[in-house]
């Protein structure tokens, strides 16, 4: 594999000092490789962006939110119905009990069973039961409308659950076709890298990793026009006459971003 390293000293330091930059030597077609490299690592890592920020996420997350919400609503709602379901079952013993003995004293009444001052007694305490039976019924009415109300509320937020499921089923469904989407794209763009990093050497391929790790992920791009594809920074006379001196093997690098630059027919030297 035609790629090696050669350490010079640089420029203007003393014979021996130890300040020195090492020079990575790599065949051109080996360097341009690097871009298609590059290409492939750029789609994997905008691919990767786009998994980690689908627009489905926070759709998915908010709407699952929402339905935790609403079922704590349910337990709440189904809670207070019960309540006054038992409340109303009360009310309506109640209003029984007193028109059971209505109806007793009233047979006893009707039946003239008992001295003129019990059958006195009588008619004073139906009146009372009358009375009493007339209040009780009203709050039986008053507790029966909330029973109403609390029912339908009920079943108005079980209905809105119902609704609210499907929309997380149908948001999971779009964000996994989405996922499995791009996982495809993935692979698919994945799936010639193996063999452009064998083509490209182990040397080469190592200081692309490492330029990579710390670059934002751009480690090799185009000198296109005078510029650094990776910081888009024109190059001075100084570092133009650098490589244009620099031999063909050399991999050379930009001095402001340290990415590598490879060189072709459109880097204006």
């Amino acid at each position: 594999m035609d790629v090696r390293r050669r350490c010079e000293r640089r420029a203007g330091a003393p014979r021996g000092h130890r300040t020195r930059r090492c020079v990575l030597k790599a065949d051109p077609s080996r360097q341009w490789r690097l871009l298609d490299l590059q290409a492939i690592d750029t789609r994997l890592d905008q691919i990767a962006h786009a998994k980690a920020n689908l627009p489905q996420t926070p759709a998915v997350a908010a709407a699952q939110r929402e339905l935790s919400t609403l079922e704590t609503e349910i337990v709440n709602a189904r809670t207070a119905a019960g309540d006054v379901q038992r409340e109303l079952t009360k009310s309506e013993q109640d209003v029984q009990l007193v028109r059971d003995r209505a109806a007793r004293n009233q047979s006893r009444l009707d039946a003239g069973q008992g001295s003129a001052k019990d059958l006195q007694a009588l008619q004073h305490e139906l009146a009372s039961l009358a009375r009493r039976q007339s209040e009780l019924e009203d709050i039986e009415i008053e507790v029966m409308e909330r029973s109403e109300t609390l029912t339908a509320r009920v079943g108005e937020l079980e209905a809105r659950h119902s609704e609210l499921v499907q929309k997380v089923e149908d948001l999971e469904t779009e964000r996994d076709a989405a996922l499995e989407k791009l996982d495809a794209e993935a692979v698919q763009v994945g799936s010639g890298r193996a063999n452009i990093v064998a083509g490209i050497g182990d040397d080469l391929a190592a200081l692309y990793e490492k330029i990579r790790a710390v670059s934002g992920g751009l480690a090799a791009a185009e000198l296109r026009h005078r510029r650094c594809g990776g910081c888009r920074l024109e190059l001075g006379n100084v570092d133009l006459d650098r490589i244009r001196r620099a031999p063909q093997d050399e991999v050379v690098r930009c001095e402001e971003c340290r990415r590598i630059m490879i060189r072709t027919g459109e880097s204006g030297l």
